[in-house]
């Protein structure tokens, strides 16, 4: 199919996962415009790691739907994946290749031809600041070099859609300082759309066009910063947060529990 050429690159329609009685997420929609920088904020437990799962292919909705760059995730899974590059929240790269393996690894698994990738790692790398390391093994790398380089590697194929889960969770300031930095540049210069996940508000007020807050499975706001701080008459962010989630101390996502729960079945009746 030709790509969709309306004014949202995200689209998501009532949206629902449930387990059973347990529903993770509940009749969520939202839409994200092309280029926008948009993050997807919430407590443990509040649906939002089952939510990026849907988005991403790797979770199947109960029910509703989800678009992206004009494709039905659930229809077009494969087209979909091709038009986004992902930084997961725990570490993906292969630590027994370098740096540059890792790159070609992942521009051979989407098919980039040749001509295409190899001027393209060069360009990655030194925007992150990895070419003086492009042929050092990935395990002798630091935290923030292992992130900078998933960073790479999620652009190789000029995606659309750039999800970030938790891109700096970690890592010292100045390093978290100098990936925002990387992933500004790329939004304003490939006009790539930013979709990410933080507990650290600041990055969230600091970096994000429009916010997402959800809670319970259900989006209880949404808008830019300063109007989620008008809404809740808070001075920061942080506040405004708490103030619409409350301030316990949350567990893991329900649905994280079911899955481990029918998987503990499952493996009861081996």
């Amino acid at each position: 199919m030709t790509e969709n050429t309306k004014p949202e690159i995200i689209r998501v329609d009532h949206l629902v996962k449930t387990y059973g009685s347990i529903t993770a997420v509940n009749d969520i929609s939202f839409t994200v415009a092309p280029g926008e920088i948009f993050a997807f904020l919430g407590p443990n437990g509040a649906g939002k790691s089952t939510s990026i799962k849907m988005l991403t292919t790797l979770l199947r909705p109960t029910s509703g739907g989800v678009y992206l760059n004009g494709y039905d995730v659930l229809k077009e899974p494969a087209a979909a994946r091709k038009s986004f590059g992902i930084v997961f929240q725990d570490p993906s790269v292969d630590i027994e290749l370098t740096g540059y393996e890792n790159l070609k690894y992942h521009a051979l698994l989407y098919d980039v031809p040749k001509a295409v990738y190899q001027a393209r790692i060069d360009e990655l790398l030194a925007l992150v600041d990895l070419s003086d390391r492009r042929n050092d093994y990935v395990k002798i790398y630091s935290g923030g070099m292992k992130r900078r380089l998933e960073i790479a590697r999620g652009l190789l194929h000029h995606p659309k859609v750039f999800f970030l889960d938790e891109p700096t969770l970690g890592l010292d300031p100045q390093t978290r300082n100098h990936i925002w930095t990387y992933i500004k540049e790329l939004n304003k210069k490939e006009g790539i759309t930013i979709f990410f996940t933080t507990h650290y508000m600041d990055e969230a007020d600091r970096m994000a066009d429009r916010i997402a807050i959800i809670d319970n499975g259900s989006i209880v706001a949404m808008g830019p910063s300063e109007e989620l701080k008008q809404k809740t008459g808070a001075a920061t962010l942080e506040e405004a947060f708490l103030s619409l989630t409350g301030k316990q101390i949350r567990e893991e996502e329900a649905g994280a529990r079911a899955q481990f729960r029918d998987h503990a079945r499952a493996w009861g009746r081996r």
